[in-house]
C-alpha cells in the first residue's frame, strides 16, 4: 500500500492478504501505524515510494494499492510501468480527471500520453466516482477509483524509448494534424503513414503509434 496515512484503508487490506507491505513517506505517521497494526510492524516502511526499491520486498508478482497522493499519482503509475514485469495489478484513487484520462479510449478528448503508454501493458477499468463530500474537509475536486490489470504484452514490438518520445511529441500539439508535431521524425513514405499524418494524436490507437515508430527510417 502506498501512502496509508493513519491506516484508513490498511485496516481493510490487512484482512485480505497475509503479505501486505506499507510504504509511507511521513515520519510522524509511522508510530501511529505501528501502534495500530502491530502485526505489520516489520512491514511498515518509512520511504519515498518513487525512490524505494520495491522489487526487493517480494519474491514474485505483487500489486500496488492506495489512496494515492494526487500530486504524485501519475508518477506512481510511471513507476508501475517501470515494474510492469512484476506488477500484476494497480488499484488506486486518483483525481477524477486524471482517472478519466488514464482510462479513456482513442477518440476521446481526455485520451493522452498516459492513456497510450499504460494501455499497452495494462487493461484499465474506471470503477467508480468518489464525491468530494465524503471527505472532511471536502476537496475542490472529485475523485475516482480505477484498476489496472497486467495483460500479456511483454514488449510493444518497437523501440520503447522511441515510442515514448513519439507519443509525447504527438500530444504536445494535440490539436494539430500529426504531420506538424511529428515532422522531427523521418518516416518511410507509404499510404498508411500518410493517412495517419492527417489525424490528430487523440485519434490514434496504441497500435497506430507502434506502427509509426516502426515506420521511422
Amino acid at each position: 500500500e502506498v501512502g496509508p496515512g493513519t491506516g484508513v484503508l490498511t485496516k481493510f487490506l490487512i484482512e485480505k492478504t497475509k503479505n501486505l507491505y506499507i510504504v509511507e513517506i511521513d515520519r510522524e505517521s509511522i508510530p501511529v501505524l505501528k501502534n495500530q497494526f502491530p502485526t505489520l510492524a516489520n512491514k511498515i516502511i518509512q520511504a519515498d515510494f518513487l525512490k524505494y526499491d520495491i522489487i526487493g520486498l517480494f519474491n514474485g508478482p505483487f500489486s500496488i494499492i492506495g489512496n494515492f497522493p494526487y500530486n504524485i499519482s501519475t508518477q506512481i503509475l510511471f513507476r508501475a510501468l517501470e515494474y510492469r514485469n512484476e506488477v500484476r495489478e494497480v488499484v488506486g484513487m486518483f483525481q477524477k480527471e486524471v482517472a478519466e484520462r488514464i482510462a479513456s479510449p482513442p477518440g476521446s478528448k481526455k485520451y493522452g500520453i498516459l492513456s497510450v503508454l499504460l494501455q499497452i501493458y495494462f487493461d484499465i477499468e474506471y470503477l467508480f466516482t468518489v464525491d468530494e463530500n465524503v471527505f472532511y474537509p471536502p476537496p475542490k475536486v472529485k475523485s475516482a477509483v480505477i484498476r489496472l490489470r497486467r495483460n500479456d504484452v511483454t514488449h510493444p514490438g518497437c523501440d520503447e524509448k522511441l515510442l515514448v518520445s513519439l507519443v509525447k511529441a504527438a500530444f504536445n500539439q494535440r490539436r494539430k494534424m500529426l504531420r506538424n508535431p511529428l515532422k522531427i521524425f523521418k518516416f518511410v513514405e507509404n499510404d498508411d503513414v500518410a493517412n495517419l499524418m492527417t489525424k490528430r494524436a487523440e485519434q490514434l490507437s496504441k497500435e497506430d503509434f507502434i506502427f509509426l515508430v516502426n515506420s521511422i527510417c
